[in-house]
């Protein structure tokens, strides 16, 4: 009997396949690299076309597009301070600190090899420890979700620049706009005013797409001398030029990076988003050189952009093991897998495990294939420094309104995107972060809703939340994150006073 592997093999390497790869691949890139046209988007788009293809090329189309279209969402975000994707929102001023610098190829270069590698090792975790990974994702209830929640918010006012105060105060402002919408317990309108669309909640998509280039915009405009950050003349092989000296020596931030990602990644609802913030913050909370955070430092991208692709990777484990997705496009994946008349689950084990070893061969392929395609969009994207100031951001207004619209369509995703826009502005123009208030509008729902079910199955007792083993390491983890800087201020206070 021949090996599911080697059958595997034989269906991948085809020329059809292949073909199939390269091409979702440029669109991924193409799609992700225009904010508001996120990598789910680039993946809804994409299932029409999966009606007349086979198995394995609809696989490797939606895995090659997602795994290209996170990337592809660093490079506005490094060039233009306007994350493409969701998942570039968590470092985006750090990368774009870099081009400020003038080295935005270096920091695209990081980004561009750190995402291949942690789409790599993610990979092999996925290959390795399926069923395991999955196991462990499934002793997560409501409690376990609850911690999470507050560590992946905890992380948002580790990250933010400057008072620790002001950091928080703009978490509360992204909790305050996740309330915005039908109570999920009640079912009660909350802060509608009466409007039929702010029924939904905000709309994270145009949210972010308003807070980050809205208010980059306004900012231009504000601003008398309208200068943009400019790189130097640059050889072709400068993408890569100082890429292996940052990764030797943050070697183990990529490692890392990848570790949660893939961890992470394998939690239903968690994602690539999540997976980056906590890395990030892990990033710069353990680093022996914090002070260079938000500076252009590359340490952070290494973590962050690692944990972004391996957190593809996991989503696809308890979606292939259990059926159940781990995010929005493995969710959509689900659907063409039950169309295509393979239903996953564990059965999917005995009946088509070519099925499941060609997932696993496309990941790799896909991430391999990503390193000379990101190398070419990154050198086609840095001419866009190039162009004057007064035609760029006309043009980026015009993409941000059309994908705002495409988010809802309606003319509501474009309002969303201008009152946040406008409240971003007005926010950085007094010191406050903005990064907080998008992790707290993603993150806040999630945190509302596995409270409330948990005080519900505790019957409101809160000490049920330190019951069980994961949950309990997850809440002491938490606490600690929120326990340390105010035992670290308290002991600098002591020590000032005890000072001659």
């Amino acid at each position: 009997m021949v090996d599911p592997f080697f059958v595997a093999l034989e269906l991948v390497f085809q020329p059809y396949v292949l073909l199939v790869i390269v091409c979702s691949g440029a669109f991924g890139l193409l799609v992700g690299s225009i904010p508001g046209l996120t990598a789910t988007m680039a993946t809804a788009l994409l299932v029409p076309v999966t009606f007349f293809m086979d198995p394995i090329p609809a696989i490797a189309a939606i895995v090659t597009t997602v795994a290209t279209a996170i990337f592809a969402g660093d490079i506005p975000g490094a060039l233009l301070r306007i994350p493409g994707t969701p998942a570039s929102a968590a470092y985006c001023d750090e990368a774009f600190a870099m081009t400020r610098k003038g080295q935005a190829s270096k920091a695209l270069g990081v980004g561009l090899v750190c995402s291949v590698i942690g789409g790599l090792l993610g990979s092999a975790v996925l290959m390795a420890a399926t069923s395991t990974l999955a196991d462990f994702a499934f002793k997560f209830s409501s409690f376990e979700y609850f911690w999470l929640a507050c560590l992946g918010l905890s992380c948002a006012v580790i990250v933010s620049t400057g008072s620790v105060i002001k950091g928080f105060a703009s978490l509360l402002v992204g909790l305050f706009i996740s309330t915005i919408g039908i109570d999920l317990m009640s079912g009660h309108p909350r802060f509608t005013f009466g409007s039929i669309e702010l029924l939904g909640g905000v709309s994270f998509i145009p949210a972010m797409i308003g807070m980050f280039a809205i208010s980059e915009i306004l900012r231009f405009v504000a601003t008398a001398d309208h200068v943009r950050p400019q790189i130097p003349h640059q050889r072709v092989t400068s993408v890569f030029e100082g890429v292996g000296r940052v990764l030797s020596k943050y070697r183990w931030n990529l490692l890392r990076g990848s570790s949660l990602g893939a961890l992470i990644g394998v939690l239903p609802g968690a994602g690539a988003d999540i997976a980056a913030w906590v890395a990030y913050a892990v990033s710069k909370r353990t680093s022996k050189e914090k002070e260079k955070f938000g500076d252009g430092h590359a340490e952070g991208l290494v973590d962050a952009s690692a944990a972004n692709n391996a957190g593809l990777s996991g989503a696809w484990v308890p979606a292939l093991v259990f059926g159940i997705p781990g995010d929005s496009v493995t969710a959509i994946a689900i659907g063409v897998l039950y169309m295509k008349g393979m239903n996953p689950g564990p059965m999917i084990f005995l009946e088509n495990p070519q099925i499941l070893n060609s997932v696993f061969i496309i990941f790799f392929v896909a991430n391999l294939v990503l390193l000379p395609l990101g190398y070419l969009a990154i050198r086609l994207s840095t001419q866009m420094l190039k162009i004057p100031a007064r035609m760029l951001m006309p043009a980026i207004l015009l993409f941000c309104l059309v994908g705002s619209f495409a988010i809802t369509n309606s003319v509501y995703g474009v309002i969303i995107m201008l009152v946040m826009g406008v409240l971003a502005f007005a926010m950085e123009e007094n010191g406050f972060p903005i990064a907080p208030t998008i992790l707290g509008i993603v993150l806040g729902g999630m945190l509302e809703e596995m409270f409330l079910s948990s005080m519900i199955k505790s019957d409101g007792n809160f000490l049920e939340f330190f019951s069980r083993p994961i949950a309990a390491s997850l809440g002491v983890l938490t606490i600690a994150v929120w326990v340390y800087p105010i035992m670290t201020s308290l002991k600098g206070n002591i020590t000032s006073q005890n000072r001659p």
